[in-house]
């Protein structure tokens, strides 16, 4: 019996093939931090402002040049002699020439001053924060893993360090070291000062976050495997446990950064931080404490410099914190 003969219309189609299985992607713990922080419009807005005045601070040389800013130019024929040597017309003497105005007395562009002081005020900031982290995250990676005795002393240097009247010590030796020390004289001593005194005092805050986030790394699988396979301890310190600390080190130094702008300023305001010619934000501050009634553009100008610079690194701080966060959404 002959099979029965199938015409093209009627051919059996043949089977789909099937479509290939999509690749499942893993992602990396800084890429999921990127898409949180991404997500947070005010930590970006707060990096960009953070961006842009670093790239001020580097370039505020080049930019007065540029623009012909000089911040210790006076311009007496702007100041009104028989009001004491306030600026002339309203909003301390804004004009083209002058955005900001000027500063009684002796006439200088606020702008120029503000920007003179940007790359003062960061530079003392981050020097302070890299040697309060330094100080802070290998003493406390050192207590938090070997524990005994060696937690103990640290523990107990950190109370001291806490309970020591930095306010006070700060301004009696930075008056004490005005005329000069070390070889150094003028700006470069007071700004080695103020990063030595702010970040060597203020390294228990950095030690004891990284002595918590150590006590608990140390009891992972990936300590005891490199445990078993002969590691050491400085190899497990620096190898293991200090790449697992990078995200909450970023995180605080975000928030560390602006408290020391903060204390810079407090300092200069007091008259024992940056010392004029050199402008700085708190300085100029402390001068325009007497003026503030009949020129509040004088103080206007510094303290929002303060304001906004402080404000964009809380943001972004904010922000990295809770990229970070593995219990974030």
């Amino acid at each position: 019996m002959t099979a029965p003969m199938t015409t093209a219309g009627n051919a059996p189609e043949a089977p789909a093939s099937p479509s290939p299985a999509k690749t499942i992607e893993g992602r990396s713990l800084g890429r999921i931090a990127w898409t949180r922080f991404k997500r947070d419009k005010a930590a970006v807005a707060g990096g960009i402002v953070v961006i842009l005045l670093i790239l001020l601070a580097l370039l505020a040389g080049p930019l007065e040049s540029l623009f012909g800013l000089d911040p210790d130019q006076p311009n007496t024929d702007l100041l009104d002699a028989d009001l004491g040597g306030l600026p002339l017309g309203d909003w301390g003497g804004m004009s083209a020439d002058h955005p900001l105005g000027i500063d009684p007395l002796q006439g200088r562009d606020l702008l120029a001053r503000v920007v003179d002081g940007s790359w003062v005020s960061l530079l003392v900031a981050f020097g302070a924060t890299v040697l309060s982290n330094t100080l802070g995250t290998v003493l406390g990676v050192m207590a938090g893993y070997y524990g005994g005795w060696v937690d103990t002393v640290i523990s107990r240097l950190m109370d001291v360090f806490l309970a020591f009247p930095l306010l006070l010590f700060a301004i009696a030796i930075s008056a004490s070291l005005q005329g000069g020390a070390f070889g150094l004289h003028g700006l470069p001593l007071h700004i080695m000062v103020l990063i030595f005194v702010i970040g060597f005092f203020n390294w228990p805050y950095m030690g004891r976050i990284v002595r918590g986030q150590t006590l608990s790394l140390r009891e992972r699988e990936f300590v005891h495997a490199a445990r078993s396979l002969g590691a050491r301890g400085p190899f497990i310190l620096f190898k293991e446990l200090l790449p697992n600390l990078v995200g909450p080190i970023l995180v605080y130094s975000t928030l560390l950064i602006p408290t020391n702008i903060l204390f810079e300023a407090g300092l200069s305001f007091l008259g024992v931080g940056i010392q004029p010619p050199q402008s700085s934000w708190g300085g100029m501050l402390a001068d325009a404490k007497n003026y503030y009634q009949v020129d509040p553009q004088y103080m206007v100008v510094p303290g929002l410099a303060i304001f906004i610079t402080v404000l964009a690194f809380n943001l972004l701080g904010d922000g990295l914190r809770d990229a970070f966060d593995p219990k974030s959404n």
